[in-house]
């Protein structure tokens, strides 16, 4: 039975290393549910060459907690099946987190679905979130570009319709999206690509949106 309103006033729950069977492998999920849970639960996917244990993402898992959502950390099949993997294609990353999304919601009463992720992971979120039924998306250090390579530009995955918070440095050699339809843009000064030098502030950005009424700006 998942976790619904009814037990909202019941202690933490923490499910970690759960194994989903995914159509590209076995992925892996961590999920802590907090005493007074409220309904919201934020899903975070991890870069093409890292793994759910970055700075941005930590921050942002802690602070959200405190707030009383869930949060639940999503490791990719290629990363379960060893470090030295190279990053999946886009439609492999693609299903297998739309997999892990549909395992839980069977563990965890929502009521709104927030998806997002740092670099590939935002990528992915933005790219699922129609289909995942996502009501908005925290993107981190989305990469708009190669680096070196502005032409070849990832923009129109942010162009999903769905309110959106991209949170990038002022220095990320990735690029820095822009602003757009539903899509609003924080510009970290001083931060490169690893949004690591000052991960309370990131969060404290992060978990306004994550966890307030009404996230249009």
């Amino acid at each position: 039975m998942p976790v619904g309103r009814r037990s909202r006033s019941r202690a933490k729950r923490s499910l970690v290393g759960q194994e989903v069977e995914t159509p590209h492998g076995v992925a892996r999920f961590s999920l802590d549910v907090p005493a007074g849970y409220t309904g919201t639960l934020l899903v975070l996917g991890h870069g093409a060459g890292g793994d759910v244990d970055a700075v941005d993402l930590v921050a942002v898992r802690a602070a959200v907690l405190d707030a009383g959502a869930a949060v639940a950390m999503v490791t990719q099949p290629y990363r379960v099946a060893g470090a030295r993997r190279p990053p999946a294609p886009a439609r492999q990353l693609d299903a297998a987190w739309l997999a892990v999304v549909a395992e839980l919601r069977r563990r965890v009463a929502i009521d709104t679905l927030v998806v997002g992720g740092r670099s590939s992971g935002a990528r992915v979120a933005c790219r699922t979130a129609a289909e995942a039924g996502a009501d908005r998306i925290l993107a981190l250090a989305f990469p708009l570009h190669p680096p070196g390579k502005p032409d070849v530009t990832r923009a129109d995955e942010l162009r999903t319709g769905v309110p959106t918070l991209v949170l990038n440095g002022d220095r990320d050699a990735f690029g820095v999206p822009s602003p757009g339809p539903a899509v609003h843009v924080e510009v970290l000064p001083g931060e490169t690509h690893a949004l690591s030098k000052a991960p309370d502030r990131l969060a404290a950005i992060a978990v306004a949106f994550v966890t307030t009424a009404d996230p249009a700006r």
